[in-house]
Order: C-alpha cells, then sequence, then structure tokens
C-alpha cells in the first residue's frame, strides 16, 4: 500500500509529494509506503555519466542499467518528464538504490515501464512497489490506456516482480513474457 509524506494511513495509490520536485523534471515525487520516486537531477546524472559516486547512494548504485539510463538522459533529456525515469529511493534519508521508468510516449495508449534495483536491496518488495505506483501514475495520464513490460523467462524474479505488482501475463514466446496492466487491473486488487 502507499502512503503520502506526511501520513502513516494508507492510499489507494502512489501519493504526489507536496515538496516541489527534486530533479529536473516538471513533476513531484511518488511516494509509497518505503519508497520515493523522485526525477534525476542533471547533477545525478553527470555522476553516474562520469563515474562519480555521491554519499547519498546504495554502496553498489548505479547499476549497468542505471548508467545506461543516465546516458540516455544526458542525450535525450525529455526523458526528464512527469512520466519519463526517476530514481528510487528509501524513505526517511535512506539512499538512492535504483531506477524506474516509462518509455515516452506511448504507442497506440500503451507505454512501456522498465525497472532496477540494486543488488543489495533485492528480495525486499522494493521493485514491485515501485513499479505499481509508477504505473498507476502512468494511467492517470490522457494519453495512456495500458502500461507494459517484457521480461525474459530466463529472469523468474523479474517475472515475480511484476506479477506481484499487479500486471497480468497477456503473452509470451520461447524466451520472453510481456506483462499488461490498465486501471481496472488496480482497482480490483
Amino acid at each position: 500500500m502507499s502512503t503520502s509524506a506526511s501520513s502513516s494511513a494508507p492510499s489507494s495509490g502512489p501519493t504526489p509529494s507536496s515538496d516541489p520536485a527534486v530533479g529536473v523534471g516538471t513533476c513531484a515525487d511518488l511516494i509509497t509506503e518505503r519508497l520515493v520516486l523522485r526525477p534525476w537531477s542533471t547533477a545525478e546524472l553527470a555522476a553516474v555519466v562520469g563515474g562519480s559516486r555521491r554519499p547519498d547512494w546504495a554502496p553498489d548504485f548505479p547499476a549497468e542499467g542505471d548508467r545506461v539510463i543516465a546516458g540516455f538522459l544526458t542525450e535525450h533529456p525529455e526523458g526528464l518528464t512527469a512520466c519519463g525515469h526517476r530514481l528510487v529511493v528509501e524513505r526517511d534519508g535512506g539512499p538512492v538504490v535504483g531506477s524506474i521508468g516509462l518509455f515516452w510516449p506511448p504507442s497506440e495508449g500503451s507505454i512501456e515501464i522498465g525497472y532496477g534495483i540494486v543488488g543489495s536491496r533485492r528480495g525486499r518488495g522494493y521493485a514491485s512497489e515501485a513499479t505499481r505506483a509508477l504505473a498507476e501514475f502512468a494511467l492517470t495520464a490522457p494519453a495512456v490506456d495500458a502500461v507494459y513490460a517484457t521480461v525474459e523467462l530466463a529472469n523468474p524474479a523479474s517475472v515475480r516482480v511484476l506479477e506481484k505488482a499487479g500486471l497480468r501475463r497477456c503473452g509470451s514466446d520461447a524466451t520472453t513474457a510481456r506483462f499488461r496492466a490498465v486501471a481496472a487491473d488496480f482497482a480490483r486488487q
């Protein structure tokens, strides 16, 4: 369940923070029970691309996927929008533990979501919690009717992340599975 920044009472979905956005995007933070999903700052992008370390990062952040995303966002800052890419931060002053994002713009009403949590924080449900929050948020955008992700079947942990986040398997082939969610899927849970 999600909570707001100022209350510990459960809410029906991710709660935008009442604080101004931290990063270069034009969006508020999304606050869940244990996490803050916030925009990347230009300083964080530069640190990841430049190979620097920051004291507010988990020891194993950034992972390879975070470096790829930071490089992409440095070259394509349009990805730093309300419906773009965010860092995953443990609440109450915790470190950055991963990143998550929507690959904007949607195609025929569907948008892809991608995520990654560093190894030291896996197994805590953070990826599912962040994925559900950002998927619920994405489904409030006028141009988005569905959120989807494609995962390799050789990565059963990622398959489970999507199932726990509330996405439903909608197809597969020999090596991948595709998951999808619409707003009604979250209303039922």
